[in-house]
């Protein structure tokens, strides 16, 4: 299996600059091609490039992106994308939030979702395992599904997210998983997955397999009716996106870290500017599914990405405004989140 190195994983607001790779678009998308739909209207509401279809290293930023889950979704009539056997018809996930909403444990709420998706999806098959020292949530192909590579790739990465930000809005805190074992290769836009899902992921195995702690399943949920009818306000898109809202340390330390460039500010320095220790500070971005190192190399690469595109900045000027000791070390490290050199990408974006 290959391992995935721990990258950035940082929270969604309205305001932030934060950049999704184009293989989520592109395995969005793959249900058009099977409808025989064109997505070019959907593209161009949401004012993303159709030309960035074909540039793996491409980014897009994350409000379109959340916009354009929005109206795939309507223009397919399918809350599924039209990526499995049968259509997902509108109101499919309030009738699994209100099938699990009654639950007394996330254990019970997860067992609920787990029968629910199997009335729902022939394709997929969910189920909850536990033993004394942890839980995992088994995602298991049970039939072909009728997408490409990229939509199959796509319905398991859709699914997880799914599952588990209801679960999050559930008990109303952040559920850390602990290592995520995913059915395909590697995809090009594997970067991402550390902050999506969690900082350990690996690839090529024979199902999608998301651990985390036992005693979670023991959490009492904390929502009622009037709180699921201001969710499904913007649910199901608003938790399957790719990034939540309900990170707020990890939010915290990447304005920090930014207010701070060119100086990179250390994890003890920041600790104390929160009033706690550095050993906390780790601890409870750890809880958030983040990291110090995560959310540093994360903004930084953000930027950088903002700056080629959209600015002539010198790479030399880039590199000292982002904290690198020389062009160089900017050079490495923009091709290990990108796979492509700046000057490449540069050239590339503005083709």
């Amino acid at each position: 299996m290959q391992k995935l190195p721990i990258m950035n994983r940082r929270p969604y607001c309205p305001g932030s600059r934060a950049t999704v790779g184009i293989g989520f678009v592109t395995g969005m998308l793959s249900g058009f091609d099977r409808t025989g739909s064109s997505t070019d209207g959907v593209l161009r509401e949401v004012e993303i490039a159709k030309s960035q279809l074909h540039n793996p290293e491409a980014h897009i930023a994350l409000p379109r992106y959340a916009a354009l889950y929005r109206r795939v979704s309507e223009a397919l009539a399918d809350e599924g994308f039209a990526l499995f056997s049968r259509p997902l018809k509108p109101g499919s996930f309030e009738f699994l939030c209100r099938a699990v909403l009654s639950a007394p444990t996330l254990g019970e709420a997860l067992e609920r979702t787990a029968r629910g998706l199997g009335l729902l999806l022939d394709d997929l098959a969910v189920q909850v395992e536990a033993d004394e020292d942890s839980a995992r949530l088994v995602i298991a192909q049970v039939r072909s599904l009728p997408v490409n590579e990229a939509g199959r790739v796509f319905a398991f990465e859709w699914l997880l997210r799914l599952i588990h930000g209801l679960a999050a809005w559930l008990v109303a805190r952040p559920l850390a998983l602990d290592s995520v074992i995913f059915p395909y290769p590697r995809p090009t836009h594997a970067a991402d997955y550390a902050r999506i899902f969690s900082p350990h992921c690996d690839f090529g195995g024979t199902q999608l397999e998301a651990r985390f702690a036992r005693h979670l399943l023991d959490l009492p949920l904390r929502r009622d009716e009037a709180a699921l009818q201001a969710y499904l306000q913007e649910a199901p898109a608003s938790i399957t996106t790719l990034y939540q809202g309900d990170r707020a340390l990890a939010l915290h330390v990447r304005d920090a870290l930014k207010a701070a460039l060119p100086e990179i500010r250390p994890l003890p320095d920041l600790a104390r500017a929160l009033f706690m220790s550095p050993r906390t500070l780790h601890r409870r971005l750890e809880e958030e599914g983040s990291s110090y190192r995560a959310i540093r190399d994360g903004l930084r690469r953000d930027l950088a990405v903002e700056w080629l595109t959209k600015s002539e900045r010198p790479l030399q000027q880039i590199a000292a405004e982002l904290g690198f000791a020389d062009a160089a070390a900017f050079y490495r490290a923009f091709s290990a989140w990108t796979g492509v050199g700046p000057r490449a990408y540069r050239l590339r974006e503005r083709g």
